[in-house]
């Protein structure tokens, strides 16, 4: 997995080149994953244009949208796909959702992540990117737009990149074939650039009396978030293809385009 260097975009990273069976690996350049876009200045930051994107798929809330929107690379088309819609219609407002509100308030965050209620809290959320329509609707979205050839290079994110962001990716790398441990790896190498662009943040939610273990909590991932979305996945659908086919209702001529569009061979 290949971190970009964008001084306008946090936690920009292509999907190319992680190891897939056989000697296979992710193509390069075809699959970007980010935080939010509201930044993004090609002027200052040409990497960023350098990419070559045609599409951005915004997995965050109306509400996040607004407060900030994207910015999206020249000649790109914008497509929002708003994964938590459902639990905010049933009267949630999920933490990964309410993540800067979070770090600005430590009373209300050790509420609800304190005392190790952040496993539990974040293990719901991502239950419910396998259950809630409005999740299975944004994924469909992502990838029924990945299988489209004028798509891609494709660029998607959520606001932090690590949540929502990160279960898109989970789900394109197995759908893949890349080994489970591969997966979390890749889940997980969000931390750092994470916790690096938040870190004003994060310092202020401590000087204000927050406990770091809280901060870290809603910042960061862990191997049990994940672990809770991919095991209700095999649950319901008894793989990750079944998932995708069944429970996302992608059909099997595009899931056969994201493997072709994606998979680089051993000698490629």
């Amino acid at each position: 997995m290949n971190a970009i260097p964008s001084t306008t975009v946090a936690n920009l990273r292509d999907l190319g080149g992680i190891p897939l069976p056989d000697g296979q690996r992710v193509r390069e350049g075809v699959l970007f994953r980010s935080g939010q876009l509201d930044r993004l200045d090609t002027r200052t930051d040409p990497v960023v244009a350098s990419l070559g994107v045609r599409t951005v798929v915004d997995f965050r809330t109306r509400g996040e949208r607004e407060e900030r929107p994207d910015r999206i690379p020249p000649g790109a088309r914008l497509l929002s796909a708003d994964v938590l819609a459902d639990q905010i219609a049933a009267g949630l407002l999920p933490a990964a959702a309410r993540l800067r509100r979070l770090l600005v308030d430590p009373v209300a965050a050790e509420r609800e992540l304190g005392d190790g209620r952040a496993a539990e809290l974040f293990g719901a959320i991502y239950r419910g990117f396998v259950t809630t329509a409005s999740a299975r609707a944004s994924y469909r979205v992502f990838l029924e737009e990945l299988a489209r050839p004028e798509a891609v290079p494709l660029l998607f994110h959520c606001t932090a990149g690590k949540d929502r962001t990160g279960w898109a990716a989970a789900v394109v790398l197995m759908l893949l074939g890349a080994e489970r441990e591969v997966v979390e790896a890749e889940y997980l190498a969000v931390n750092a650039a994470v916790r690096e662009a938040l870190a004003p943040l994060v310092e202020g939610f401590t000087m204000q009396g927050g406990r770091p273990e809280t901060a870290l909590a809603l910042i960061g991932v862990v191997p049990e978030y994940l672990a809770a979305g991919l095991d209700e996945a095999e649950s319901r659908y008894g793989s990750m293809e079944g998932y995708v086919r069944e429970g996302l209702g992608v059909s099997r001529a595009d899931v056969a385009a994201v493997r072709e569009r994606l998979v680089a061979p051993a000698d490629g």
